[in-house]
């Protein structure tokens, strides 16, 4: 099936780039392989379940109206997963923002989608790991 899409240049020649580095022989299999891991990381992230630890980092261009302000609201309203959370200015447009998060997957992966769904958001990326999974690694110590 063919489709059609929009991209800025930018973003364009970066992947082009990429694809390069890579060896790849055209955009179409390195699109595929994109869109493949995109879906398998949604789905790692869908399928978690119980309590989990984890830190979700994102990349939002503070110059977006509205963009600080929304992230702020998104966290207070999850103040009961958040632990602690790290501001840190990247450059003169962008800022990292690192949240400590603990509590159950299900509040958890919707503060992560919350965050991805905003204008202004470049970024997002939940690191996760259950307590379960965490002794398992200790008991085959």
């Amino acid at each position: 099936m063919r489709i059609s899409m929009s991209l800025p240049n930018k973003l364009l020649n970066e992947f082009d780039e990429v694809l390069r580095d890579r060896g790849y022989q055209s955009r179409s299999k390195g699109i595929r392989d994109a869109l493949k891991d995109y879906i398998l990381r949604y789905q790692w992230m869908n399928q978690m379940e119980g309590e989990r630890v984890g830190v979700i980092t994102v990349i939002y261009d503070h110059h977006y109206v509205g963009v600080m302000e929304a992230m702020t609201d998104i966290q207070h309203e999850y103040r009961q997963q958040i632990s602690a959370s790290l501001h840190i200015h990247m450059n003169d447009k962008y800022c990292l923002e690192v949240i400590i998060v603990k509590g159950d997957v299900i509040y958890i992966r919707d503060l992560t989608e919350k965050l991805m769904r905003l204008k202004g958001v470049e970024h997002v990326k939940l690191t996760s790991a259950g307590s379960g999974e965490l002794e398992k690694v200790s008991d085959e110590n």
